[in-house]
């Protein structure tokens, strides 16, 4: 199985590069242009496969709202910035199509869209246009308490109909730990269920992209803040790999890259 054209065969690293002040993490903020170059090296020097690129926030307890010329401003920056310096594929992660569209003219090579195709109608059109893969979240308006794997398997579904129906068939599929906040169950109850049932979205047919990267579900379980949370993103890392996961998004491409050897080698001695 290949995604953007790389061989899925083993797991990948998708390397994190935002340009948000606003987002929650704030090491893995770029402000200026030798920053962004050094940090995208650096990142494909360490094993990063892809780099996926941030101009807002999509944190969902974040007030996060900028304005639109403000997104397209610093998505065609970064692209644009790091497109000669690295020659793997390139994901601009958006909601709005307009920013997906600039991006990829930019030389972005990859939608990623936390709304699975069900927030801006036109994501789907750009990705259909411009011939683009696309990450698709779990992106659900109802939540099913009771059976957290299964809604968001069916919400996948719901993104990959859409794309079917526009021809876009290079998709990868993503449950959007971070995403659901249930009062109940807690939502770091809901995102580890996610996390140990993986598996059983190898129905959908498609590769698992997984972000994980010091979430805040990490953050409760542990009690550590953002910038502490690497040996806890490690462990959930580890457990997506072990249970099928494909794609991991991560801030922290090299001890990430170590995480997933070991679990890929583990999970190969695995019986049944």
């Amino acid at each position: 199985m290949k995604f953007a054209g790389v061989d899925l065969k083993e797991p990948r690293i998708m390397g994190v590069i935002n340009v948000s002040p606003e987002s929650f993490y704030k090491e893995s903020v770029k402000r200026c242009e030798k920053e962004l170059i050094d940090a995208v090296l650096r990142m494909v020097e360490d094993g990063a496969s892809f780099i996926d690129i941030g101009a807002k926030s999509t944190a969902p307890y974040l007030e996060t709202q900028i304005p639109l010329e403000e997104e397209i401003r610093r998505a065609v920056w970064a692209v644009s910035t790091i497109r000669d310096y690295v020659d793997v594929p390139i994901s601009i992660d958006t909601t709005n199509s307009r920013v997906a569209e600039e991006a990829i003219k930019a030389g972005a090579d990859i939608i990623n869209d936390v709304t699975g195709f069900k927030g801006d109608s036109r994501m789907v059109e750009v990705a259909a246009e411009y011939s683009v893969p696309a990450v698709l979240c779990a992106h659900a308006g109802e939540v099913n308490l009771k059976d957290p794997i299964h809604m968001v398997i069916d919400a996948l579904r719901e993104s990959l109909t859409v794309a079917e129906a526009y021809g876009v068939e290079e998709v990868a599929v993503d449950p959007a730990i971070g995403f659901f906040r249930p009062e109940w169950p807690p939502w770091y109850e809901w995102d580890s269920k996610i996390l140990a049932n993986l598996n059983m979205l190898k129905v959908l047919g498609k590769p698992i992209l997984v972000g994980v990267s010091r979430k805040s579900f990490i953050g409760v379980i542990t009690g550590r803040k953002a910038e502490e949370r690497l040996a806890g993103s490690l462990a959930a890392t580890a457990v997506a790999v072990f249970n099928g996961a494909g794609i991991i998004r991560t801030h922290d491409v090299r001890e990430t890259l170590d995480a997933v050897k070991v679990a890929e080698l583990i999970k190969r001695f695995r019986f049944g």
